[in-house]
C-alpha cells in the first residue's frame, strides 16, 4: 500500500470518529483549518529546507478574500475557496520570485518583510474592516446542494478538503517532482550538477504551498465566520512553525498532530482561568503563549524530530534491529 493511501485512510477514519467523542464541532473545524495551514507550511519548509516566516500573508489573504467574496459578492463556498487558493498562489509567486534565490536567514527575513508589507496593506484596506475584521461571514450551500449552515455538514466538507489536499501533496512527494525537491533539500549543488533548474522547482513548491495556505485561510473564515488582522500577522507564521516543529517537520502527519495539540492546549489553558497556587493566584488564560512556549522548549529538548518524527525513528530503529537479528 502506498504511504499516501495509508495516510488518506487513516485521516478519514480519525476525522469521522472524532465528532462522536464529545468534542465540539466548531473546535474540530478550527483544528482542520490550522492543520491544513501547517501542512502547507511543511510542504515547502519541510521538503525544500528553506524557512519561510511569511506564510501568514497567504493565510490572511485567503481568509479575507473568501470572507469578502461570500459576504459581499454572494459567492458560493466552492468559488470563494477556489479564489482563496488562487490568491495565495499568485501572492506566493510574487513573493517567491523576489525571495527564492536567497538562502538561509536571508530568505527567511525577506519573506517576513514582504509578509509584513501585506499585513500593513490589510490594516489600511477598506474591505478588511481594519481592527474589527470581517464578521458574521455567512455559510452558503456548496454546489447548490449541501447547506453548510449545519456544523456537521460543514465539518464533513472541510474534512474532505483536508484529506484530499494531504493525499494530493503526499502523492506529489512520491512523484519525480517531490523526489527532486528532497534532492535539492539534501544537496542543492549536486541537484544543480545533475541539470535540474532548482530555482524553478523551489518557486513551484513555494507557490503550491502558498495556494494551500490560502485555502486554509478561506476555510478558517467560512467555518468560524470571521477574518481579522491576526490571520495575517507574523505571529501566525510563528504559530505554524511551532506546530510543525512540535509534530515533526518534514513528516506527512506531523504538522496535523502539532496543529491539533497547539489548538487543544490553547483551548484548555484559556478555559482554566485563575488557578490558586498557595498564596499566588495565576491567571492562566493570560499566560497561554508563555506556557505553550515552555512546553515547546521541553519538546524540542526531548523530541528533536518532533512527536511523529521520533515515533517514526523509533519504528525504523526497531525494524533495523529485527533485520540485524534475522541476519545474525
Amino acid at each position: 500500500m502506498r504511504a499516501s493511501t495509508a495516510i488518506l485512510l487513516g485521516l478519514a477514519i480519525v476525522g469521522i470518529v472524532l465528532p462522536f467523542t464529545g468534542l465540539y464541532v466548531q473546535f474540530l473545524m478550527k483544528c482542520v483549518s490550522l492543520a491544513l495551514f501547517a501542512v502547507a507550511f511543511n510542504f515547502f519548509t519541510g521538503n525544500v529546507g528553506l524557512l519561510s516566516i511569511g506564510h501568514a500573508a497567504f493565510f490572511g489573504i485567503g481568509a479575507y478574500l473568501a470572507g469578502y467574496a461570500v459576504k459581499e459578492w454572494n459567492f458560493t463556498p466552492e468559488l470563494a475557496l477556489g479564489g482563496s487558493a488562487l490568491a495565495g498562489a499568485v501572492l506566493g509567486l510574487l513573493m517567491g520570485g523576489m525571495a527564492i534565490r536567497r538562502q538561509g536567514i536571508y530568505f527567511a527575513m525577506i519573506t517576513l518583510a514582504l509578509a509584513q508589507m501585506v499585513y500593513f496593506f490589510f490594516v489600511q484596506a477598506p474591505f478588511t474592516g481594519a481592527e474589527d475584521g470581517l464578521q458574521r461571514i455567512p455559510r452558503r450551500a456548496v454546489f447548490g446542494m449541501l447547506d453548510l449552515s449545519n456544523d456537521y455538514v460543514m465539518y464533513a466538507f472541510v474534512l474532505v478538503l483536508l484529506v484530499g489536499v494531504v493525499w494530493g501533496l503526499q502523492r506529489l512527494m512520491e512523484a519525480p517532482f517531490g523526489q527532486v525537491l528532497l534532492a535539492i533539500r539534501d544537496n542543492e549543488p549536486r541537484a544543480i550538477s545533475l541539470g535540474y533548474d532548482v530555482q524553478s522547482y523551489k518557486l513551484s513548491a513555494f507557490a503550491i504551498s502558498a495556494a494551500v495556505a490560502g485555502l486554509a485561510g478561506g476555510i478558517k473564515a467560512l467555518t468560524l465566520g470571521f477574518a481579522g488582522l491576526p490571520d495575517a500577522h507574523w505571529t501566525q507564521s510563528g504559530n505554524v512553525i511551532l506546530m510543525c516543529l512540535l509534530g515533526g517537520l518534514g513528516t506527512a502527519l506531523g504538522p496535523i498532530v502539532g496543529a491539533v495539540l497547539i489548538v487543544t492546549l490553547e483551548s484548555r489553558l484559556a478555559s482554566l482561568g485563575v488557578v490558586q497556587l498557595g498564596p499566588l493566584a495565576i491567571d492562566l488564560s493570560s499566560k497561554v503563549p508563555t506556557i505553550i512556549g515552555l512546553i515547546f522548549m521541553m519538546c524540542v529538548l526531548l523530541f528533536r524530530r518532533g512527536i511523529v518524527g521520533e515515533i517514526a525513528a523509533a519504528v525504523a530503529a526497531f525494524r533495523a534491529q529485527r533485520l540485524d537479528a534475522k541476519g545474525g
